[in-house]
């Protein structure tokens, strides 16, 4: 089918691509589309070279599917245009995840929602969905009362401009002064700031956690607060994650579920001091869980240790698998053309 990936140059533009290819997506035509700065560019793909196109152009040639990773403004802007031609798309951004008629998915847990009548699909925010993956199966069988969340992320979650500081100041080089994406350096340093702060003192990528988990398990009665921290990590996302659960559970079924759930590699043997870690995670596209452990301050609570590839993931495995599920259900590459 005919694919374009918009934001192409971009860091998560680069791994969608990685991905599509692994996953074998069935390409017939691939589009890759960014600002007008780099069109013409050359991006490989299978051992071909594609010219790097533009948005209008994109949407003369009428895709089937067009997976975003270029920005909320650029979203909102264009998503609708590529959407008014009948191509689906799957949006990385922030843009669409919160809208009311617009659905936030994470393909094990909610992709049986999807009909032919979404033309713009959100993909949640990268620390929401490793999360949510773990946490559906927990939900719905003892029912979560409260989340209490501290995030280790690292800072390729930030983009290029971040990756660039990072190696910059590796190098011992002193950015300060510079257009760079941390107020402070990132190299040999946490920074319990990711994304801005908003009025009531916590970060939007905070919030966002609070609001796409409750979206995703349709369930607004969670109580839930969050710390997100950057991390000096290339790897991918750690998270520490609280549950106080409605309803009594033991271990033992809190481990079988999770090792049931697809998508999901329970890495949890501490006597052999076995458990995640965003070096092991690299370039994988399983959430890893581990430190399965019952929280002895509350009655129901339970202890988890959640470790993804933020890239792929936690961006653009989940968008291509989106896809793929669309694929499977026929709901895009059925265009019959004039």
């Amino acid at each position: 089918m005919r694919v374009a990936v918009v934001g192409a140059t971009g860091l998560v533009g680069g791994v969608m691509f990685e991905v599509l290819k692994e996953h074998r997506f069935p390409i017939t035509e691939l589009l890759p589309v960014a600002s007008a700065r780099s069109v013409g560019k050359l991006i490989t793909y299978e051992g071909k070279e594609y010219p790097v196109v533009s948005m209008e152009e994109a949407i003369a040639r009428r895709p089937d599917v067009a997976i975003f990773s270029a920005g909320g403004s650029t979203s909102l802007e264009w998503a609708p245009r590529f959407a008014e031609v009948g191509c689906v798309v799957i949006d990385n951004s922030s843009a669409w995840r919160m809208h009311p008629d617009k659905k936030l998915v994470v393909p094990e847990v909610n992709a049986a929602g999807l009909t032919e009548q979404d033309l713009i699909i959100a993909n949640p925010n990268c620390s929401t969905i490793q999360m949510v993956l773990a946490l559906a199966p927990l939900h719905k069988a003892f029912g979560i009362k409260r989340l209490v969340i501290s995030t280790y992320q690292s800072f390729t979650g930030t983009g290029v401009p971040a990756v660039q500081q990072y190696e910059a100041e590796k190098r011992g080089e002193d950015t300060a002064g510079t257009d760079r994406p941390y107020h402070y350096p990132i190299f040999e340093n946490c920074i319990p700031q990711c994304d801005v702060f908003l009025d009531n003192a916590y970060t939007k990528e905070e919030m966002k956690l609070v609001h796409e988990t409750r979206k995703i398990l349709g369930d607004d009665s969670i109580a839930i607060t969050a710390t997100a921290v950057r991390v000096p990590v290339h790897g991918g996302h750690s998270e520490s994650v609280n549950v106080e659960f409605h309803r009594p559970y033991t271990v033992e079924e809190v481990r079988s579920l999770l090792e049931a759930t697809p998508g999901i590699i329970v890495q949890d043997d501490i006597k052999n001091h076995v458990y995640p870690m965003p070096l092991l995670a690299k370039h994988r596209d399983e959430v890893f869980v581990g430190r399965i452990r019952r929280d002895e301050s509350i009655e129901n609570g339970l202890n988890l240790w959640i470790v993804a590839d933020n890239l792929r993931k936690g961006a653009a495995t989940n968008a291509v698998q989106i896809a793929e599920y669309l694929a499977e259900k026929k709901m895009i590459g059925n265009r019959v053309e004039a």
